[in-house]
């Protein structure tokens, strides 16, 4: 699974987001994630039609496929609840 986290600095949500993410991501080293700055990366914000109503949270199957979409702010809880659900074998 990988996890796009789309944001931008001029996103109250995003600063939010950011230490829960920290704690997910030092819990589970094994999680690919990737920060898409929203301002910056107009391609990859195309591509997956993310607008201004940010945070933006996309799951990725192994074959690249958006399998989840998280949107705001959203409870540590509920974005491990959605990797469990999305990793079992």
């Amino acid at each position: 699974m990988k996890i796009l986290k789309f944001g931008a600095v001029w996103c109250p949500g995003c600063l939010v987001m950011r230490p829960r993410w920290q704690e997910i991501e030092q819990e589970m080293p094994e999680l690919e994630t990737q920060y898409i700055e929203y301002d910056s990366e107009h391609p990859l914000v195309h591509q997956y039609k993310i607008d201004e109503q940010l945070p933006v949270f996309v799951f990725l199957n192994q074959d690249g496929e958006e399998i989840a979409r998280l949107q705001g702010e959203v409870s540590k809880n509920e974005i491990l609840t959605l990797i469990h659900e999305n990793t079992k074998q």
